[in-house]
């Protein structure tokens, strides 16, 4: 659209909303028999009863790209009043190109449309995802007569155009009377820096790595851009020009150079004024809708003295222009920000750039952003991040929360003070853990880094990390953002947080090996040692389960088990390649395809366009939006975690990493009670370097319902009298798994290894992906009854080394397991051993014991002598502790004794 008037326009903008306000949706067509023909070039073809369709004659050239020749058809359209209108459009294909329409085969075509006094736009007339019926745009019109000029594309038959009136996204009566707390200060700049940041900034500019970045910076800056600037055309998305016009007016900001600031000026405003993303919807075009406002925003207010009113006001305009066409629309509430594409840089870096820069002229928009952000965002991620991981999982976690920062930096530099909570500094060390010596990541949620081809590569978020760092003034994440290649293609945001005097620490060595999440989002992560290169010995493993389910990106996949061990031993086996495609929603996110608990309940309904009953845990796509309906709706309930706690390895206690959550309110009412517990075990030698415990106590509703232990693996597993072998190889080095299972014995088992198609298979219903192939062993009881308990013990071992010999018995309340010098006592239900109990400790050599499971309060334990050799007070919600023991027998009882008192 042209410019005739942009005060009139834009006024424009707010009639239609209040036509809007009185208007049912309403919609008024116009079929082609009523258009002016232009008989040259367009025919109209008798359809079916009265249907009439007006396409391009066999010879007829395609004009679409033309500005010179006579429109195809000419509608006079009359509306009820001026204001904006979405126009519809409803075209069929030619007979021929049918076959393809059905195969999603058919390209996207094009119309041209022209309305009284504006210019030309494209605009899409079908294609393979909306088909016949399209939504061609919003428009503004000044008067409600209308003359509508159609040229028309090769191969399509268009029956009608529509128009109904625009409604934009209501307004949350709290946002319509908000009044922030906290607004921009008066002065410029204020986006990224202020009058006290400026400076420093500038003094950074030569100093260490800034040095080459400011280069770069300054380079591109004195280079002219060249752009042909014709208000009657219209352009499509062009990244260079944005980043151009950043460059310029950064450079400006630093150097007071005007005449390169005009340059920058009159990039973005004749940029902006011609720029039309028509209706494009796939693709997620919103993000680079956003970039545009961004970078509009950014030259708006670091070249405002440059700037006079009317283009100020041009501006401004086409800012609010683009904003109506984002996903989350304008006003911006037609989605929440709390998750979803909300969650992403529409409202927290550019809907908010765009609202703080202009908030002197308008401060209505900065009145609606802040309100999301102060209101909804701020107060749910201080509940969330008490949990220090994101519920999106690694790719769309680090993803989102680089735009969260995005939105702390912005707000923290306009007022000069913090305005999220501290927690988010310590939520990217997440990732650090996370991380694989192949350089990738431990799966969790969809993860887009994870190719159909399952190939590694090295895993990396280089701006979320900057901003990470940079905002924490963390030396570890530093060193981290510079391992991921840092952020070469963009040194101007590197430039606004880097502090050159920051110097990157890149031994990990002073974090815990073991970290726990806490009840939010209920995992730990067990590691042993920090050596993520090539060859790496170490074992990384990770348990999921307890806390709340947020939706979207996040897999059903409470107590889900991921070991690592020269490649991936076994993990999530699904792919992340469409979102809410069949495989997506029944396979991908299911619980059936990760390595945890499954039980089948036949009648068990179906949610969320699933159409196969998996055995797991509840899918859902429903997020809360705040902490009280987080923990106030039982739908987000998805367990608990009943404890968690680990000693160091180096400590001089044994070494050991625990954790169990109460899974029950994760299923449906098909599971009466289902708890899992892991128990990892840093054994400290090169060729069994860790083994884990793990065990299951579920309890179902029916006795029918059918119950599958299940692992899924990458490479075909090997069968033994015991259990199975899961292996991978990782630069020529193989690392083996050796998978005892003590619960149920042998005989009261049935193994299925599935693999191929059946392994991407949720039982009756294939969902066959061309990947390598995966593979699934599951476990059932052989004998239907409602309650059953299993007890695994998984050995990692470097290439042909023998596994450590396991020796295991159970007790009450109680197992005892025994693995090379390890003894380990672990609950056998659901519920904490709070009786005394004798352990024997053989004479063969030194053990550790680990007891988990232990109820909360006073222990102590007394050698064969009735000596007390040690006491402990036991905390709710840590369950566990370990001592160094010789031969003999122990008697390990609940309460405090008055004598020989060791803490």
């Amino acid at each position: 659209m042209c410019i005739v008037n942009n005060s009139r326009r834009f006024l424009l903008i707010v009639a239609g909303v209040l036509l809007c306000s009185i208007t049912t949706a309403q919609q008024w067509q116009w079929n082609v028999d009523k258009a002016a023909v232009n008989r040259r070039t367009t025919e109209i073809v008798k359809g079916p009863g009265k249907i009439r369709w007006a396409a391009l004659k066999e010879n007829s050239p395609v004009t679409i790209d033309s500005s010179q020749t006579p429109a195809d058809l000419t509608f006079s359209v009359s509306l009820p009043r001026a204001g904006t209108y979405e126009m519809i459009t409803y075209a069929v294909t030619a007979q021929n190109l049918d076959s393809l329409v059905k195969q999603g085969k058919v390209a996207t075509s094009h119309i041209k449309i022209q309305f009284t006094g504006q210019r030309p736009t494209q605009r899409i007339v079908f294609d393979s995802w909306n088909h016949a019926i399209q939504t061609a745009g919003k428009f503004d019109f000044a008067s409600r007569q209308q003359q509508v000029k159609i040229w028309l594309p090769k191969g399509i038959r268009l029956q009608y155009i529509a128009f109904k009136p625009y409604v934009p996204p209501a307004i949350p009566a709290a946002a319509q009377y908000y009044k922030p707390a906290i607004v921009p200060r008066p002065g410029r700049p204020r986006l990224w820096l202020n009058e006290e940041s400026l400076p420093v900034i500038k003094s950074r500019l030569l100093t260490g790595e800034n040095k080459a970045a400011w280069e770069k910076v300054k380079a591109s800056a004195l280079q002219p851009f060249h752009f042909a600037f014709d208000p009657q055309k219209e352009v499509f998305y062009n990244a260079a020009l944005e980043q151009a016009a950043e460059k310029k007016a950064f450079y400006y900001l630093m150097t007071g150079d005007t005449a390169i600031g005009r340059q920058a000026v009159e990039l973005i405003t004749q940029y902006l004024s011609m720029l039309e993303f028509g209706n494009v919807k796939y693709g997620d075009i919103t993000r680079e809708v956003g970039r545009a406002i961004y970078t509009g925003a950014l030259v708006y207010d670091w070249c405002y003295a440059l700037l006079n009113a009317p283009a100020k006001q041009t501006l401004r305009y086409h800012m609010m222009r683009q904003a109506r066409e984002m996903e989350i629309g304008w006003p911006p509430f037609d989605n929440s920000a709390i998750n979803g594409h909300g969650n992403e840089a529409q409202v927290n870096r550019d809907l908010l750039a765009m609202s703080i820069a202009i908030y002197d002229e308008d401060p209505l928009p900065y009145q609606y952003t802040s309100y999301i952000i102060l209101e909804q965002l701020v107060p749910m991620r201080k509940f969330e991040y008490a949990s220090p991981r994101h519920n999106q999982g690694v790719d769309y976690g680090a993803y989102r929360f680089g735009w969260e920062m995005h939105a702390a930096w912005l707000l923290q530099r306009m007022t000069g003070r913090p305005v999220f909570d501290d927690n988010i500094k310590k939520l990217p060390y997440w990732w650090l853990y996370m991380r694989l010596p192949d350089g990738t990541m431990l799966h969790d949620g969809d993860m887009f880094s994870v190719r159909a081809h399952r190939q590694a590569s090295y895993w990396k978020q280089p701006q979320t990390m900057l901003l990470c760092y940079a905002y924490a003034n963390d030396p570890v994440l530093k060193a981290e953002f510079e391992r991921e290649g840092g952020l070469p293609d963009n040194p101007v945001l590197f430039l606004l947080v880097n502090d050159p005097a920051l110097k990157p620490d890149t031994s990990l060595a002073s974090l815990p090996l073991t970290k726990s999440y806490g009840n939010i989002i209920g995992s730990m992560v067990a590691r042993t040692g920090w050596n993520n290169q090539p060859g790496s010995n170490d074992v990384i493993a990770q348990i999921k389960g307890g806390g709340y389910h947020f939706g979207n990106h996040q897999h059903a996949d409470a107590g889900a088990l991921e070991i690592y061990y020269h490649g991936m031993q076994l993990g999530h086996i699904g792919l992340y390649i469409s979102y809410g495609t069949p495989y997506d929603f029944n396979f991908n996110k299911r619980s059936v395809s990760h390595s945890m608990m499954l039980a089948i309940d036949p009648a068990e309904p179906l949610l969320f366009r699933t159409e196969a009953n998996d055995g797991g845990s509840r899918f859902s796509q429903r997020f809360p939006v705040t902490p009280q309906e987080t923990i106030t709706d039982p739908w987000f309930n998805y367990g608990t975690v009943t404890a968690a706690d680990y000693i160091s390895a180096l400590s001089q206690q044994p070494g050991y990493s625990y954790f169990k959550a109460d899974l029950t309110a994760a299923y449906s009412a098909k599971m009466q009670q289902y708890t899992r517990g892991f128990c990892f075990l840093d054994l400290g030698r090169d060729d069994v370097p860790a083994a884990i415990i793990l065990t299951d106590d579920m309890t179902t509703a029916q006795a029918s319902f059918k119950k599958y232990w299940q692992v899924t693996t990458f490479q075909p597993p090997v069968e033994t009298s015991t259990g199975f072998i899961l292996h991978n190889v990782v630069n020529g080095i193989t690392g083996k798994t050796h998978v005892h299972m003590l619960l149920p014995a042998p005989e009261n088992r049935h193994t299925e290894i599935l693999g191929g198609d059946s392994a991407t298979s949720t039982f009756s219903h294939p969902y066959p992906v061309s990947s390598p192939a995966v593979y699934r062993v599951m476990v059932s009881p052989a004998t239907a009854q409602q309650q059953d308990r299993f007890l695994t013990v998984f050995q990692m071992a470097r290439d042909n080394a023998k596994p450590l010999p396991v020796r295991y018995y159970e007790a009450a309340q109680r197992y005892v397991v025994t693995i090379g010098n390890r003894i380990v006592v672990l609950a056998s239900g659901s519920g904490l051993i709070d009786a005394a109990f004798d352990l024997f400790v053989d004479k063969d050599q030194p053990y550790d014991v680990v007891m988990t499971g232990l109820a909360a309060g006073f222990w102590n334990i007394q050698d064969g002598e009735g000596k007390i050799v040690g006491t402990v007070n036991i905390a709710a919600g840590k369950n566990a502790w370990s001592f160094r023991a010789k031969a003999g027998t122990y008697r390990v009882s609940p309460g405090r004794p008055y004598r020989d008192v060791m803490k």
